[in-house]
């Protein structure tokens, strides 16, 4: 019983402390919001490159495992034990959804992953950690499985959200190598559900991008974020949530 009431208290903490964890600026919701297209690969993405190197030097919200700050969470825990009704997991999963219970913060965060260099240079202390961003992927990917709009059997996110738990291949300890598996795997599948010849051009030469060059280590994690948000904007997770 005892056991039973200090998990209870630990989980009632972190979905507290994390109701105000993640509000932006009202500088950057205001430039965010009106557009809901992924960013162009220009210019525009050259200057927000600049800016990213310029402004990022370590990258503890895109290393860090730990989510919600409960003991043994992640994707690499013995504990997470994903898809089970007990585990950090499901503790994580239930703290996510309620986080994430409000459409203007899912429309923020989308923008935040679809231009990561800009938000990154505006709130440098503000990026949520990929490993949640992994969750939310997670659980998006789940609930795709029962209403189709994760790409289906076969060709769809089902195969990498298996990876995903099976944490290897994006749980590597080089970093970068994760974040490059992670990139071919989500963009390698892009064309199961979207049909916007704009935005599947887009997330080619994302990767394409990334592959063809040495990249440094942020650009890749930069990447790897805008893969992210373009996978839950044509999920439709700003409307649909989780």
């Amino acid at each position: 019983m005892t056991t039973l009431l200090l998990r209870l208290l630990i989980l009632f903490m972190a979905i507290e402390g994390t109701r105000a964890a993640f509000h932006f600026a009202s500088e950057f919701a205001k430039r965010s919001r009106p557009t809901s297209a992924t960013p162009n690969l220009g210019t525009n993405s050259r200057r927000s490159a600049s800016l990213f190197m310029e402004t990022a030097h370590s990258c503890p919200s895109e290393t860090s495992k730990q989510i919600y700050n409960i003991p043994d969470s992640g994707w690499r825990s013995k504990k997470w034990s994903w898809g089970s009704a007990r585990g950090t997991g499901h503790d994580c999963a239930a703290i996510c959804r309620r986080r994430w219970d409000d459409e203007s913060d899912r429309r923020d965060l989308v923008q935040s992953l679809l231009d990561p260099a800009e938000f990154k240079g505006l709130h440098p202390h503000s990026e949520v950690p990929f490993e949640e961003i992994k969750l939310i992927l997670g659980l998006a990917w789940q609930r795709g499985r029962r209403d189709g709009t994760d790409g289906g059997p076969g060709q769809g996110y089902g195969a990498v959200l298996e990876t995903m738990a099976e944490a290897r291949r994006y749980e590597n300890e080089d970093e970068v190598i994760s974040a490059l598996n992670f990139i071919d795997d989500v963009s390698g599948r892009f064309a199961s559900i979207c049909r916007d010849a704009e935005k599947l051009k887009r997330m080619k030469a994302i990767a394409n991008d990334i592959r063809g060059k040495h990249a440094e280590k942020e650009e890749v994690f930069m990447a790897r974020r805008m893969c992210a948000g373009m996978v839950l904007d044509a999920m439709n997770f700003v409307e649909s949530g989780l």
